[in-house]
């Protein structure tokens, strides 16, 4: 009797978790047993973009300053984890002028993954700390700068990256499981994250930073830290995305994939863990069915371009419009509480069984 109130407790402490976690297990295990070969990717994908937006929220949303150099972070990790991680053949071939002392190095998978994360929080640490003073319009205008300077760094450095054009011979080890595993793993950092006292100080900060300045709260170091943790979980889905896609360019890491990823959050909702896997799923559900109907009507003589990102574009707006703070409003989803009953309404029960 004790262990089942334990487990009541803990269900009713985390049931946000529970309800997040169950219906994404469900949707990989759906895919496997009845998707194509479209629907895995479609839902790998999902699950990359997924830790990419759950990174985006564990810093936007608890700290309130809008990251436009997140997917910045993400194409460090990328073509950093594939720099550990491919071959020698495919290093001479693909990078001729790669520095020596990366062309013998080849880590397994994981590893090269963990690498281009911690590369990426690294680049963050140190082009993070001074923007952490800012707040508002200088603050997103500094991050859109970071943006651009990441952007400008990976099409030229041409010795690393192979400058502006593909870099292909990275070896595919990102699966389905591969990536719906470490989503997951990714919607339970972020919302302990939220829930620690480390998130609740860096909400503190969002709200009021003087005020928090004056209870003892470090507002730099909090939005710094979670700065980097941020950071790390885009260069990691960038690595994974990398292993997935196996060829990409540095264009993959700009404004396109920039507004896709902020689409999903506002969508969903900046301030909680729940509006971003909801807006994530919704997102990239509506986006695929809008793009097969494009194609299918392209593919008989329609001449139906661009429809998909005006409806996307459009419905954006209009959701906006209706309701600010996206689907969610910034709420969890939670399993309903039972409220005790008073005394007095356990004796007005008791006198009416009698």
């Amino acid at each position: 009797m004790n262990l089942k109130r334990q487990f009541s407790k803990w269900f009713q402490n985390n049931s946000t978790l529970v309800l997040l976690l169950v219906p994404l297990l469900l949707l990989a295990l759906l895919t496997q047993l009845l998707g194509g070969t479209l629907l895995h990717r479609i839902v790998t994908v999902l699950f990359i973009n997924l830790l990419l937006v759950l990174g985006l929220q564990t810093f936007m949303g608890n700290s309130g300053i809008l990251s436009f150099s997140h997917i910045g972070y993400m194409g460090i990790g990328a073509y950093a984890s594939a720099l550990f991680s491919m071959t020698q053949e495919a290093k001479a071939a693909t990078l001729p002028d790669l520095y020596p002392f990366l062309q013998n190095v080849h880590l397994p998978f994981l590893v090269s993954v963990l690498i281009g994360a911690c590369i990426a929080m690294l680049v963050a640490a140190v082009l993070g700390y001074p923007l952490m003073r800012l707040s508002d319009a200088a603050a997103v205008i500094t991050m859109f700068a970071v943006l651009v300077i990441i952007q400008v760094v990976l099409v030229h450095w041409s010795a690393v990256t192979n400058g502006p054009r593909t870099l292909y011979g990275v070896d595919n080890y990102t699966t389905l499981w591969v990536s719906v595993t470490f989503g997951l793993l990714a919607v339970i950092v972020a919302y302990y994250f939220k829930e620690s006292n480390f998130g609740l100080m860096l909400r503190a900060s969002r709200d009021d930073r003087y005020a928090a300045s004056t209870i003892g709260i470090n507002v730099i170091t909090v939005r710094w830290l979670g700065f980097m943790l941020s950071a790390f979980l885009a260069g990691f889905a960038g690595g994974l995305w990398a292993h997935f896609i196996t060829s990409f360019s540095p264009y993959a890491f700009y404004l396109g994939e920039t507004f896709a990823i902020l689409a999903m959050l506002v969508v969903g909702g900046t301030g909680g863990i729940s509006g971003a896997v909801i807006g994530t799923v919704a997102v990239t559900f509506v986006h695929e069915g809008l793009r097969q109907i494009e194609n299918g009507i392209n593919l008989q003589g329609g001449g139906l371009v661009g429809f998909t990102e005006v409806f996307m574009a459009t419905s954006l707006i209009a959701l906006l419009i209706w309701r600010p703070g996206g689907i969610m409003g910034g709420r969890e989803v939670s399993w309903p509480r039972r409220t005790p009953q008073s005394h007095e309404d356990q004796a007005l029960s008791g006198s009416g069984k009698s």
